[in-house]
């Protein structure tokens, strides 16, 4: 089965020339914000002329909408114990499913956030909550999707039971657009070791598919700068990292990263960059590059 390889592009110029950055990159795959990411964006709505864009961008490009994948506002902590601050990240998370479910992509992921005050349990049903007010608030079609977390502080999804205890409290009616996705760099950090062999990472595999009844939606493929279990959330390049090559190797090999996007959110060489400019960030493309042959 094919694997979907693909990048978060620089999206200077609007949405559309981040989907011509990411095709020229070589991805059949992409990751994009539909707002800035450091606000809520609880205000704000998507044009119809954007979305026209968007759209015939990928149509020029080897990149289905089904492969996309939206990351919400790093701001939308819907785990926090203060109310106010949860009615503002659950009304920022619906916004974003609106935009997105606008665009027509694959899914939207997002970072559940910090407990606050340490009750993970607790935390785990906020997020749930958020999640099905967000899903209640747009029709059937994007999913939205839970990313592990590095584990720094008491932020919540660090784990597989952590992310299985928020799906849990999904109503079952709507659990099917819910799901996860696994960053390389956040299970290293939060103390799930890739590297020993390929039958360890597949047991990493194996607990977050056993905790929580379905495979992955998505993994994000990014080195670790920090050591195993620093809590640290800090990508490099593959095969500069903590993490080396060859578990990347073995992650595309494995059954579960197949027909789901691979994203890449390494860094890259320049971001400052015209907003007319549709070419590749040369980064990009040897990231992509690298990942692809890994599959063979």
């Amino acid at each position: 089965m094919a694997r979907y390889i693909g990048v978060h592009a620089i999206d200077n110029g609007g949405i559309d020339m981040a989907v011509r950055r990411a095709a020229a990159a070589g991805s059949t795959a992409m990751q994009c914000f539909t707002t800035i990411p450091k606000f809520y964006g609880d205000k704000a709505s998507i044009k119809p002329e954007r979305v026209e864009r968007f759209h015939k961008a990928l149509g020029e490009t080897n990149i289905r909408p089904e492969h996309v994948v939206v990351h919400a506002a790093y701001v939308l902590s819907v785990a926090t114990n203060d109310p106010a601050k949860w009615e503002r990240a659950a009304g920022g998370l619906a916004k974003e499913m609106e935009r997105s479910t606008a665009l027509g992509i694959g899914a939207v992921c997002f970072h559940p956030g910090s407990a606050g005050d340490g009750d993970r349990m607790a935390a785990a049903e906020r997020v749930a909550k958020a999640i099905t007010h967000a899903l209640n608030s747009v029709p059937a079609g994007t999913r939205l999707l839970v990313e592990n977390t590095a584990g720094a502080g008491n932020t919540v999804g660090r784990t597989a039971a952590e992310v299985a205890e928020i799906l849990r409290h999904v109503p079952a009616d709507l659990r099917p657009r819910t799901g996860y996705g696994l960053d390389t760099c956040h299970l290293f950090a939060s103390g799930y070791d890739l590297r020993p062999s390929k039958q360890a990472l597949a047991k990493v595999l194996d607990e977050f598919e056993e905790a929580t009844g379905e495979a992955p939606g998505f993994f994000h493929l990014n080195d670790s700068e920090g050591d195993l279990g620093t809590n640290r959330d800090r990508h490099v390049l593959i095969g500069e990292g903590r993490i080396g090559a060859e578990p990347f190797q073995w992650l595309v090999q494995d059954p579960r990263a197949a027909g789901i996007p691979l994203i890449l959110e390494t860094p890259q060489e320049s971001y400052d960059i015209a907003d007319d400019d549709p070419s590749a960030d040369p980064w990009d493309t040897r990231m992509v590059d690298l990942v692809r042959s890994f599959a063979k």
